[in-house]
């Protein structure tokens, strides 16, 4: 494959990401190559590599007679992954103790003491740019940062549009950020894992038992047009 196709695929492996975060893709929905292929612009052959990508992260489930559709996460599933992500965030916390740069550290106070100023919702699903990312890079593992960052944090993304917020214990979620920074930059890995592994697990119950206690409405969104993602002038021909 070309370097303009590969930059096409991962463009589109972009735009699928941001649909499913967006709600514009439906979880358990058959997915439509044909109507994907009109919504970007692009021709089926990196649109199926695209699509092959997320399944490999397991955003998208093949079946026989069944077709593409996208993964439909249970509270049961939800669970699960949260509780990988206790163990793989505990690491990631040590990891970063001991190998953080001063500027990252730095970059991570600044965000932690923005975090308190800003006082918005707090969701399970990290951002690209939010606080749990900034650690899983400063772990210096590259294993960990790419379970974290793009396969756990990617499903947790899918889960029902990500729209469950953690309002109600939000000032404790960043309390529980700050001791966190706070180990982090001491080079204390023992408490910055112990730390982490906690915050993880008072946030997985309280979301938990909210979502057995109301359950979770139904997606009711359909899949919305999607900007057009244009090849590179000179690669046209091998849409």
């Amino acid at each position: 494959m070309s370097a303009n196709n590969v930059q096409l695929v991962d463009r589109i492996v972009g735009a699928l990401e941001t649909a499913i975060f967006n709600g514009e893709l439906l979880p358990g929905r058959r997915i439509s190559e044909v109507d994907l292929s009109s919504a970007f612009g692009v021709s089926r052959g990196p649109l199926r590599e695209a699509i092959r990508k997320l399944e490999a992260r397991h955003l998208f489930n093949r079946t026989a007679f069944h077709g593409i559709r996208m993964v439909d996460l249970s509270i049961d599933d939800l669970e699960q992954l949260l509780v990988v992500r206790e163990v793989l965030e505990g690491a990631a916390a040590r990891a970063a103790a001991e190998n953080i740069s001063e500027e990252e550290i730095k970059k991570l106070k600044r965000f932690s003491e923005d975090e308190g100023r800003r006082k918005s919702a707090l969701t399970f699903a990290p951002t690209t740019k939010g606080f749990h990312h900034l650690i899983a890079r400063a772990s210096k593992n590259r294993w960990l940062e790419q379970m974290l960052c793009k396969d756990l944090y990617g499903l947790l993304c899918a889960y029902r549009y990500s729209s469950v917020d953690l309002a109600q214990r939000a000032e404790d979620a960043r309390q529980e950020h700050h001791e966190i920074v706070k180990a982090i930059a001491r080079h204390d890995g023992d408490r910055a894992e112990a730390l982490m592994r906690k915050h993880n697990r008072n946030g997985r119950a309280d979301l938990i038992k909210r979502l057995r206690a109301k359950g979770v409405a139904q997606p009711v969104s359909s899949l919305r047009r999607i900007p057009r993602i244009k090849a590179p002038r000179h690669n046209r021909s091998l849409r």
